[in-house]
């Protein structure tokens, strides 16, 4: 066998054995899952099993899923934002470089803002929020809307008080 041959073999045999880790690799971390809205796809990585807990419980529950509040809504900006997050968590937890809790990204923080406001457009018209995302973010008086330790519209409760209305 000749030294191309050769070399062509050895090609051939790494760029197998990296198809295979790869596709093994998605195969174990449940990679088509993050093709779906399904919000247990979010769970496959156990550092988001708090947020999804508390999203359970949140007033947005029933309204909104994890990728109505955390993606564009346009097909390729979605696909381009899910890609950008599936590299910076898959990096992130292989190398366990990652803050915990898990902080958003400016980017995806204005994804979550904009999305917002095009959810609650009608009442947040004619507030100065809708113009330049607005100085103030939603998230600032409401962040435990869709997830946190404490769930409702915004309002952070003492433990000796109650939810809701007095009797």
């Amino acid at each position: 066998m000749s030294v191309p041959q050769k070399s062509l073999w050895l090609l051939l045999v790494l760029a197998s054995l990296f198809v295979g880790v790869g596709a093994y690799t998605f195969r174990y971390a449940e990679g088509l899952s993050y093709f779906s809205a399904d919000p247990k796809a979010c769970v496959n990585c156990h550092i988001m099993q708090a947020s999804f807990d508390s999203w359970q419980k949140a007033s947005h529950h029933n309204v909104a899923k994890c990728v109505d509040c955390h993606l564009p809504h346009a097909l390729v900006p979605k696909y381009l934002a899910k890609a950008d997050n599936g590299y910076r968590h898959s990096k992130g937890f292989t190398f366990q470089d990652f803050h915990e809790p898990i902080l958003v990204t400016p980017r995806n923080d204005a994804i979550l803002q904009d999305n917002c406001l095009r959810c609650h457009e009608t009442l947040v018209h004619g507030t100065g929020l809708t113009g330049e995302r607005g100085a103030l973010r939603c998230v600032h008086c409401h962040r435990n809307v869709g997830h946190g330790d404490k769930t409702g519209m915004g309002r952070i409760y003492d433990s000796n008080e109650t939810k809701g209305p007095a009797s």
